[in-house]
Protein backbone atom coordinates (compact mmCIF):
# COMPACT_ATOMS: atom_id res chain seq x y z
CA UNK A 1 0.00 0.00 0.00
CA UNK A 2 1.30 3.44 -1.19
CA UNK A 3 2.11 6.04 1.61
CA UNK A 4 2.63 8.49 -0.91
CA UNK A 5 -0.97 10.10 -1.12
CA UNK A 6 -1.92 11.80 1.80
CA UNK A 7 -5.55 12.57 0.61
CA UNK A 8 -5.36 16.15 1.54
CA UNK A 9 -8.71 16.24 -0.21
CA UNK A 10 -10.59 13.85 2.37
CA UNK A 11 -8.76 16.31 4.92
CA UNK A 12 -10.00 18.96 6.51
CA UNK A 13 -9.39 22.35 6.53
CA UNK A 14 -7.73 25.08 8.72
CA UNK A 15 -7.36 28.26 6.81
CA UNK A 16 -5.53 31.38 8.05
CA UNK A 17 -5.30 34.26 5.55
CA UNK A 18 -3.84 37.64 5.83
CA UNK A 19 -0.64 37.11 7.60
CA UNK A 20 1.56 40.48 7.55
CA UNK A 21 4.77 41.71 8.67
CA UNK A 22 7.37 44.07 7.13
CA UNK A 23 10.23 41.30 5.32
CA UNK A 24 13.39 42.43 3.72
CA UNK A 25 13.12 39.77 1.38
CA UNK A 26 14.24 40.01 -2.26
CA UNK A 27 17.12 40.37 -5.11
CA UNK A 28 17.68 43.79 -5.12
CA UNK A 29 20.15 45.50 -2.40
CA UNK A 30 17.35 48.11 -2.04
CA UNK A 31 14.22 45.37 -1.49
CA UNK A 32 16.89 44.22 1.74
CA UNK A 33 17.37 47.33 2.85
CA UNK A 34 14.25 49.29 3.46
CA UNK A 35 12.14 45.97 3.08
CA UNK A 36 8.60 45.93 2.18
CA UNK A 37 5.34 44.30 3.43
CA UNK A 38 4.58 40.66 2.97
CA UNK A 39 0.97 38.71 3.15
CA UNK A 40 1.13 34.68 3.58
CA UNK A 41 -1.91 32.42 3.46
CA UNK A 42 -1.94 29.25 4.39
CA UNK A 43 -4.66 26.24 4.69
CA UNK A 44 -3.51 23.51 7.12
CA UNK A 45 -5.05 19.69 6.31
CA UNK A 46 -5.49 18.19 9.21
CA UNK A 47 -8.57 15.30 10.63
CA UNK A 48 -10.31 17.41 12.97
CA UNK A 49 -13.12 14.92 13.99
CA UNK A 50 -11.18 13.45 17.31
CA UNK A 51 -10.82 17.47 18.33
CA UNK A 52 -14.69 17.98 17.24
CA UNK A 53 -15.73 15.04 19.62
CA UNK A 54 -13.91 15.80 22.22
CA UNK A 55 -13.38 19.69 22.63
CA UNK A 56 -9.97 18.99 22.99
CA UNK A 57 -7.15 21.70 21.36
CA UNK A 58 -4.73 18.91 21.92
CA UNK A 59 -6.15 16.90 19.13
CA UNK A 60 -6.13 19.27 16.34
CA UNK A 61 -3.71 22.45 15.47
CA UNK A 62 -3.32 25.60 17.15
CA UNK A 63 -3.46 28.16 14.45
CA UNK A 64 -2.54 31.03 16.38
CA UNK A 65 0.54 29.13 16.98
CA UNK A 66 0.75 27.98 13.31
CA UNK A 67 0.07 32.21 12.51
CA UNK A 68 2.87 33.19 14.76
CA UNK A 69 5.60 31.03 13.17
CA UNK A 70 4.66 31.86 9.50
CA UNK A 71 5.20 35.85 10.75
CA UNK A 72 8.66 34.98 12.43
CA UNK A 73 9.46 33.29 9.11
CA UNK A 74 8.67 36.40 7.11
CA UNK A 75 10.59 38.67 9.23
CA UNK A 76 13.76 36.43 9.32
CA UNK A 77 15.89 35.56 6.31
CA UNK A 78 16.34 38.04 4.36
CA UNK A 79 15.94 35.60 1.12
CA UNK A 80 16.26 36.51 -2.36
CA UNK A 81 13.98 34.59 -3.12
CA UNK A 82 9.59 34.55 -2.29
CA UNK A 83 9.86 30.57 -3.17
CA UNK A 84 12.38 29.75 -0.84
CA UNK A 85 10.23 32.02 2.14
CA UNK A 86 7.22 29.99 1.13
CA UNK A 87 9.50 26.84 1.16
CA UNK A 88 10.50 27.86 4.60
CA UNK A 89 6.81 28.63 6.03
CA UNK A 90 6.12 24.90 4.98
CA UNK A 91 8.79 23.08 6.45
CA UNK A 92 8.06 25.64 9.29
CA UNK A 93 4.65 23.83 10.04
CA UNK A 94 5.42 20.69 8.73
CA UNK A 95 7.70 19.77 11.27
CA UNK A 96 7.74 21.92 13.91
CA UNK A 97 4.67 24.00 15.07
CA UNK A 98 1.68 21.90 12.80
CA UNK A 99 4.13 18.09 13.75
CA UNK A 100 2.14 15.45 13.77
CA UNK A 101 -1.33 16.70 13.02
CA UNK A 102 -0.66 18.93 9.88
CA UNK A 103 -0.35 15.73 6.97
CA UNK A 104 -0.52 18.68 4.38
CA UNK A 105 0.00 22.68 3.60
CA UNK A 106 -1.03 24.79 1.36
CA UNK A 107 1.19 28.11 1.64
CA UNK A 108 0.74 31.72 -0.43
CA UNK A 109 3.11 34.06 -0.12
CA UNK A 110 2.13 37.47 -1.70
CA UNK A 111 4.54 40.23 -2.18
CA UNK A 112 2.39 43.19 -4.16
CA UNK A 113 5.31 45.76 -3.52
CA UNK A 114 7.34 43.67 -5.54
CA UNK A 115 9.81 45.64 -8.48
CA UNK A 116 8.14 44.08 -11.65
CA UNK A 117 8.38 47.15 -13.75
CA UNK A 118 4.87 47.91 -14.57
CA UNK A 119 1.81 47.92 -12.37
CA UNK A 120 0.89 44.48 -11.17
CA UNK A 121 -1.78 44.48 -8.47
CA UNK A 122 -0.43 41.41 -6.91
CA UNK A 123 2.38 38.77 -7.09
CA UNK A 124 2.41 35.54 -5.07
CA UNK A 125 3.75 32.34 -4.86
CA UNK A 126 1.28 29.32 -3.98
CA UNK A 127 2.86 26.10 -2.90
CA UNK A 128 1.14 22.39 -1.54
CA UNK A 129 3.76 20.07 0.76
CA UNK A 130 3.38 16.78 2.09
CA UNK A 131 4.26 16.00 5.88
CA UNK A 132 6.63 13.01 5.99
CA UNK A 133 5.61 9.49 6.58
CA UNK A 134 6.06 8.48 10.04
CA UNK A 135 7.31 5.10 11.64
CA UNK A 136 4.74 3.59 13.98
CA UNK A 137 4.63 0.49 15.84
CA UNK A 138 1.46 -1.54 16.75
CA UNK A 139 0.84 -4.43 18.77
CA UNK A 140 -1.46 -6.93 18.75
CA UNK A 141 -3.18 -9.70 20.94
CA UNK A 142 -6.15 -11.69 21.03
CA UNK A 143 -7.60 -14.40 23.85
CA UNK A 144 -10.99 -14.92 22.51
CA UNK A 145 -12.58 -16.48 19.42
CA UNK A 146 -10.35 -17.79 16.79
CA UNK A 147 -7.31 -16.32 17.94
CA UNK A 148 -5.46 -16.99 14.85
CA UNK A 149 -8.24 -15.53 12.11
CA UNK A 150 -8.42 -12.13 14.62
CA UNK A 151 -4.70 -11.57 14.04
CA UNK A 152 -4.82 -12.81 10.26
CA UNK A 153 -7.60 -10.22 9.64
CA UNK A 154 -6.45 -7.31 11.35
CA UNK A 155 -3.39 -7.03 9.72
CA UNK A 156 -5.25 -7.36 6.61
CA UNK A 157 -7.08 -4.42 7.31
CA UNK A 158 -4.29 -2.24 8.26
CA UNK A 159 -2.57 -2.95 5.43
CA UNK A 160 -5.34 -2.33 3.31
CA UNK A 161 -6.07 1.18 4.74
CA UNK A 162 -4.67 3.91 2.36
CA UNK A 163 -2.01 5.71 3.90
CA UNK A 164 -0.28 2.96 5.44
CA UNK A 165 2.66 0.89 4.46
CA UNK A 166 3.39 -2.44 6.72
CA UNK A 167 6.83 -2.63 6.96
CA UNK A 168 7.41 -5.46 9.23
CA UNK A 169 5.90 -7.94 11.84
CA UNK A 170 7.09 -9.80 14.24
CA UNK A 171 6.47 -13.45 15.00
CA UNK A 172 3.17 -14.83 16.89
CA UNK A 173 3.89 -15.88 20.55
CA UNK A 174 1.73 -17.44 22.78
CA UNK A 175 1.61 -15.72 26.14
CA UNK A 176 -0.33 -15.53 29.68
CA UNK A 177 -2.47 -12.87 30.45
CA UNK A 178 -1.38 -9.87 32.55
CA UNK A 179 -3.50 -8.90 35.02
CA UNK A 180 -6.95 -8.82 35.01
CA UNK A 181 -9.33 -11.27 36.33
CA UNK A 182 -8.69 -14.90 37.00
CA UNK A 183 -9.15 -17.77 34.82
CA UNK A 184 -8.44 -16.58 30.95
CA UNK A 185 -7.01 -18.15 28.34
CA UNK A 186 -3.43 -17.73 27.06
CA UNK A 187 -3.04 -14.59 24.71
CA UNK A 188 -1.70 -14.44 21.17
CA UNK A 189 0.68 -11.36 20.76
CA UNK A 190 2.33 -10.01 17.51
CA UNK A 191 4.36 -6.76 16.90
CA UNK A 192 3.75 -5.01 13.22
CA UNK A 193 5.99 -1.80 12.20
CA UNK A 194 4.02 0.36 9.46
CA UNK A 195 5.17 3.52 7.77
CA UNK A 196 1.87 6.17 7.78
CA UNK A 197 1.15 9.24 6.67
CA UNK A 198 -1.90 9.08 8.61
CA UNK A 199 -2.09 11.46 11.95
CA UNK A 200 -1.45 9.45 15.19
CA UNK A 201 -5.14 9.87 16.01
CA UNK A 202 -6.18 8.87 12.45
CA UNK A 203 -3.52 5.99 12.82
CA UNK A 204 -5.59 4.86 16.44
CA UNK A 205 -9.02 5.04 14.73
CA UNK A 206 -7.75 2.46 12.34
CA UNK A 207 -6.68 0.48 15.32
CA UNK A 208 -10.63 1.03 17.45
CA UNK A 209 -11.80 -0.25 13.54
CA UNK A 210 -9.87 -3.46 13.25
CA UNK A 211 -10.91 -3.96 17.53
CA UNK A 212 -14.73 -3.52 16.18
CA UNK A 213 -14.41 -5.53 13.10
CA UNK A 214 -13.64 -8.37 15.34
CA UNK A 215 -16.64 -7.55 17.73
CA UNK A 216 -14.27 -6.45 20.77
CA UNK A 217 -16.47 -5.74 23.45
CA UNK A 218 -14.46 -3.81 26.58
CA UNK A 219 -16.57 -5.00 29.73
CA UNK A 220 -13.60 -5.32 32.21
CA UNK A 221 -10.64 -3.72 32.27
CA UNK A 222 -7.60 -6.32 31.01
CA UNK A 223 -10.63 -9.31 30.58
CA UNK A 224 -9.85 -11.63 27.90
CA UNK A 225 -10.86 -9.93 24.36
CA UNK A 226 -10.93 -11.13 21.08
CA UNK A 227 -8.97 -8.55 19.58
CA UNK A 228 -6.81 -5.57 21.19
CA UNK A 229 -4.78 -3.01 19.14
CA UNK A 230 -1.86 -0.50 20.68
CA UNK A 231 -0.77 2.09 19.05
CA UNK A 232 3.02 1.88 20.94
CA UNK A 233 4.81 4.45 19.10
CA UNK A 234 4.11 7.52 16.17
CA UNK A 235 7.88 8.65 15.23
CA UNK A 236 9.47 10.24 18.22
CA UNK A 237 6.16 11.47 19.04
CA UNK A 238 4.76 12.28 22.77
CA UNK A 239 1.24 12.31 24.12
CA UNK A 240 -0.40 12.74 27.32
CA UNK A 241 -4.00 12.68 25.82
CA UNK A 242 -6.35 10.06 27.54
CA UNK A 243 -6.49 8.28 24.70
CA UNK A 244 -3.20 8.24 23.26
CA UNK A 245 -0.68 8.05 25.31
CA UNK A 246 2.51 8.17 23.27
CA UNK A 247 4.78 6.03 23.86
CA UNK A 248 2.48 3.76 24.79
CA UNK A 249 2.52 4.25 29.14
CA UNK A 250 3.11 0.11 29.86
CA UNK A 251 5.08 -1.29 26.99
CA UNK A 252 8.23 -1.04 28.48
CA UNK A 253 6.94 -3.22 30.90
CA UNK A 254 5.29 -6.24 29.22
CA UNK A 255 6.96 -8.92 27.35
CA UNK A 256 4.65 -9.39 24.94
CA UNK A 257 4.98 -6.23 23.87
CA UNK A 258 9.01 -5.72 23.84
CA UNK A 259 9.54 -9.93 23.31
CA UNK A 260 7.72 -10.26 19.15
CA UNK A 261 9.33 -6.56 18.80
CA UNK A 262 12.83 -7.77 19.68
CA UNK A 263 12.38 -10.79 17.04
CA UNK A 264 11.29 -8.66 14.65
CA UNK A 265 13.52 -5.29 15.18
CA UNK A 266 16.57 -6.68 17.79
CA UNK A 267 18.22 -3.22 17.69
CA UNK A 268 14.80 -1.35 18.40
CA UNK A 269 14.52 0.99 21.02
CA UNK A 270 11.25 2.32 22.79
CA UNK A 271 11.16 6.35 23.06
CA UNK A 272 12.06 7.48 26.41
CA UNK A 273 13.36 3.92 27.90
CA UNK A 274 15.87 2.61 25.62
CA UNK A 275 16.58 -0.44 23.87
CA UNK A 276 14.14 -2.55 24.09
CA UNK A 277 16.22 -5.84 24.33
CA UNK A 278 17.20 -4.74 27.84
CA UNK A 279 13.55 -3.73 28.58
CA UNK A 280 12.89 -7.70 27.65
CA UNK A 281 15.03 -8.60 30.31
CA UNK A 282 13.54 -6.73 33.29
CA UNK A 283 10.32 -7.23 32.11
CA UNK A 284 8.34 -9.25 35.07
CA UNK A 285 6.23 -11.48 32.44
CA UNK A 286 8.89 -12.56 29.92
CA UNK A 287 8.77 -16.44 31.83
CA UNK A 288 5.38 -16.48 30.85
CA UNK A 289 6.29 -16.34 26.61
CA UNK A 290 5.87 -19.52 24.33
CA UNK A 291 6.40 -19.52 20.86
CA UNK A 292 3.18 -19.46 18.86
CA UNK A 293 1.66 -20.66 15.95
CA UNK A 294 2.76 -19.58 12.22
CA UNK A 295 0.31 -17.57 10.53
CA UNK A 296 0.81 -16.17 7.62
CA UNK A 297 1.86 -12.45 6.95
CA UNK A 298 3.74 -12.26 10.22
CA UNK A 299 7.40 -13.21 11.23
CA UNK A 300 8.25 -11.47 7.74
CA UNK A 301 10.84 -8.58 6.87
Amino acid sequence: MSTHVTSAERLDRIEVDGIRAWGHHGVLAQEKQLGQEFIADIVLHVATAPAGRTDALARTVNYAEAAAAVQEELLAGPHDLVETLAERIAQRILTDTGAPLVRHIGVTVHKPAAPVGLPVGDVRVRIERDAPAVHAVLALGTNLGEREEHLRAALALIAGTEGIEVEWTSPVHETAPVGGPDGQGAFLNAVIGVRTVLSPFTLLEVAHRAERAAHRERLVRWGPRTLDVDVITYGEFTSEDEDLTLPHPRAHERAFVLAPWHDARPEAALPGHGPIAALLEAAPDRDGLHAGPAIEGFDRP
